[in-house]
């Protein structure tokens, strides 16, 4: 059976979270001043909203990075949260932060719809 490199996979974690940090403080940073025209408050909520869903999806990712690095701490990395089973290294190797095993991650996407 494969075995997981924590080293390795905790180096790829806190690379990513350092990725994440970077794109959050440059979404989270001053923005240019607009001018106040009704043709420019349309064009401003569409950017605000598309930045808004931006910095929602990365604060999920972070916060899943974040959980997968606290798991390697834990000594409970390569586990499905949902069953306790092996999360298959291929995985892992694919996505550092997978918490569940494949089927319970789809059983969870299934759900989600």
């Amino acid at each position: 059976m494969d075995t997981v490199d924590l080293v390795a996979a905790r180096a790829r974690l806190e690379e990513q979270r350092a990725d994440l940090d970077r794109s959050l403080r440059i979404l989270t940073g001053e923005r240019p001043a607009y001018d106040a025209s009704d043709a420019d408050a349309g064009a401003r909520l569409t950017d605000a909203a598309g930045v808004e869903a931006a910095l929602a999806s990365l604060r999920r990712q972070r916060a899943a990075v974040q959980a997968a690095l606290e798991r390697i701490d834990q000594g409970r990395y390569g586990l499905c949260v949902t069953c306790g089973g092996p999360v298959p290294p291929g995985r892992l190797e694919a996505r550092p932060d997978a918490a569940r095993c494949v089927p319970c991650q789809a059983r969870r996407d299934r759900r989600r719809r």
